[in-house]
């Protein structure tokens, strides 16, 4: 459960507000651009753009999966919806599998830059090139897709074993499918129709719309795993503050500081900063993602940590 908040830092409910329906609007903008552009370099254009307010877009859903989005319990669960529904996932899914990172982060069960000794350090380079690509993010839609049409598969041990674990998901998998099976089905019913909705209201073209939903997924895959890359294995102290430009900073909401988040997860995106020591080491994004294309690494020597409880903060 997350933690009460100090009252010095209350969520900043308008603000966040205001971003979110700026940045919703921006993105349904740049799909429709994309989607009726003269020319290939207003796509690319629109995409680039895409690719970065999307991530403002999911920022914002990272605070309400943590409840800080706003006060309102309802207010923060429907509006999560919508920012999952631009992803495209499930809001619950989502929020097991973030909740489910904070217990494992740094674990055997979650480690994408290095490999174990009873590990392949070829599949592992693979996966890494998969991240590196976007292809990572684009099974998670193709894994909703699944779900809604074959909503027990979660549920099956062939398929927790066989391909949730040949691609690194198992553990994820099964906090999925400990969940409400009714609920999730009807949040991705939500996010089909809500990007039927989209296509139909908007003509989209199939190139606009990927080649906006690929460099989102460029951006968003990169950033996932170089706030991780290469950190100590420790489950809270396992990730990064980057140093980084003001501007992208806010652009991603301080969600490259992260690791004042995992420190405090309860913490909105807006007082982050204040909890970055300035004597600690801060690597640049770019150092981090270059290192990645080099392909993993042997984990250190001894043993990982272990996850943390279901009791422990979220």
């Amino acid at each position: 459960m997350t933690k009460p908040l100090a009252k010095n830092q209350p969520i900043p409910t308008n603000f966040n507000l205001v971003i979110a329906a700026t940045s919703v609007t921006t993105c349904v903008v740049m799909l429709y651009t994309a989607s009726h552009a003269s020319h290939w370099g207003y796509i690319l254009a629109s995409a680039m753009v895409f690719a970065l307010i999307n991530n403002t877009v999911f920022s914002l859903l990272h605070e309400a999966v943590h409840g800080v989005f706003h006060r309102n319990r309802m207010i923060n669960y429907g509006v999560g919806l919508v920012f999952s529904a631009l992803f495209p996932t499930s809001f619950t899914i989502q929020k097991v599998s973030h909740l489910g990172h904070h217990k494992r982060n740094r674990t055997d069960l979650e480690l994408y830059d290095y490999y174990l000794p009873n590990q392949s350090r070829w599949l592992k380079t693979y996966w890494l090139y998969c991240l590196l690509t976007g292809f990572y993010w684009s099974i998670i839609p193709i894994a909703c897709i699944l779900y809604l049409v074959f909503p027990g598969t979660f549920s099956f041990k062939w398929f927790q074993r066989g391909p949730a674990r040949w691609w690194g998901f198992e553990p994820f998998v099964k906090d999925i499918a400990d969940q409400p099976l009714l609920r999730i089905w009807l949040e991705l019913l939500f996010v089909l129709c809500f990007q039927v909705l989209l296509w139909l209201s908007l003509d989209l073209k199939f190139v606009g719309w990927l080649s906006c939903y690929w460099a989102f997924a460029l951006v968003w895959s990169a950033m996932q795993y170089v706030i991780h890359a290469w950190t100590i294995r420790n489950v809270e102290n396992g990730a990064w503050n980057l140093r980084i430009n003001p501007v992208s900073r806010l652009i991603f909401l301080n969600y490259t500081c992260h690791l004042a988040h995992h420190k405090f997860p309860q913490i909105p995106w807006i007082y982050l900063t204040d909890y970055v020591l300035q004597n600690e080491e801060r690597p640049t994004f770019w150092k981090i993602y270059f290192s990645l294309w080099g392909g993993a690494r042997p984990a250190p020597p001894g043993p990982g940590p272990e996850p943390l409880s279901n009791k422990t903060k979220s």
